[in-house]
């Protein structure tokens, strides 16, 4: 296989946070998109790695950065948070598709 046949635009994937205590407390599964493919200077500064207190304010922005709507649109935006069990959940959940990646 040549290697340009892997190359190609980055294409947003649906991520779920169904934990049993978010459904019962939102009734619903929760869902955000983010791109299948990041680039490598983001990739490397958190996949793999053991995070640290000091790392934390890091990657709670590139988080944020990475929780999209289905047309690929930030989320957390200008004043617009989060409630802190789902912020945390999703942290979570985006290294968990860093890891896939």
């Amino acid at each position: 296989m040549k290697i340009a046949e892997l190359a190609s635009e980055p294409k947003l994937v649906r991520v779920v946070i169904a934990d049993k205590d978010i459904v019962e407390q939102y009734g619903d599964e929760l869902e955000f998109w983010v791109w299948d493919r990041q680039p490598i200077e983001k990739f490397l500064k958190f996949a793999g790695k053991t995070i640290t207190e000091d790392d934390l304010p890091e990657l709670v922005a590139f988080t944020r950065e990475m929780i999209l709507d289905e047309e690929g649109n930030p989320v957390v935006t200008g004043g617009k948070m989060l409630p802190t069990t789902i912020m945390t959940r999703c942290i979570t959940r985006v290294m968990e598709q860093l890891g896939k990646s």
